[in-house]
């Protein structure tokens, strides 16, 4: 409310929140490991084109879905949909994926799913606002978190290409405002049955890609709990 007051604009106030309250991520981050670069610790130096390619496939059911089974968005506010795609999808990916999740999968003996839990709870509580009642509070946590650990796995899956989550993230959420869906990240059966058919496309996507080049799965029963190729 305060930046929002200093800038007169809601979309500037919205990012400078994020960047205020990534100054101690970098500063982490930085303390983390001196000897290689902040953006590549993160994930920021990988190769973006692979990106681009890889989510533009993985959410074409949503956007498909989208056109034949729901109307467009006639009410869509532009800095709105800049803050809920871009924006979200960018400082939401770098700082829960990135950060919370990235550095201690990365740099512990702690698995996966020790790892992706605090931040997924996190990203999960964060979006409970969007709940008016029990009930679809139970289901977007259960969503939000579920997809916490989906942005977690492709991460790590395509090592550690900061910017597949990123894009996959901010096309989903995309295809979201541009089509009257809803008004919270719950939705209804049609909405996701989408949502799932681009999670699943995601998922054997990756693992077929990387059979086909002899690599082994990142995440597997031997990383899920501890990640022993970190140390002891």
């Amino acid at each position: 409310m305060g930046l929002d007051k200093l800038t007169e604009q809601g979309l500037v106030s919205y990012i400078l929140t994020y960047l205020i309250i990534g100054i101690p991520i970098f500063i982490g981050t930085l303390l983390i490991d001196k000897t290689i670069s902040i953006f590549k610790s993160l994930g920021l130096s990988s190769n973006i084109l692979t990106a681009i390619l890889t989510s533009v496939l993985f959410t074409l059911p949503m956007f498909i879905g989208g056109v034949f089974f729901f109307k467009f968005n006639q009410k869509i506010d532009l800095q709105n949909l800049i803050a809920g795609t871009i924006v979200a999808g960018f400082m939401e990916e770098l700082y829960f994926r990135g950060f919370l999740f990235g550095q201690l999968f990365r740099n512990t003996n702690l698995g996966f799913i020790p790892s992706i839990l605090f931040g997924a709870l996190i990203f999960a509580f964060g979006h409970l606002y969007q709940s008016q009642n029990i009930s679809e509070l139970v289901g977007i946590f259960m969503i939000t978190f579920s997809g916490a650990v989906f942005f977690a796995w492709l991460y790590a899956e395509w090592n550690y290409n900061l910017w597949v989550p990123i894009l996959t993230h901010t096309l989903m959420n995309l295809s979201w405002n541009l089509f009257e869906i809803d008004n919270s990240a719950l939705g209804d059966i049609k909405a996701n049955i989408f949502r799932g058919l681009t999670i699943l496309t995601a998922i054997l996507f990756t693992i077929i890609y990387k059979r086909n080049r002899n690599e082994k799965l990142t995440i597997n029963r031997q990383t899920l709990m501890r990640n022993k190729k970190n140390g002891i």
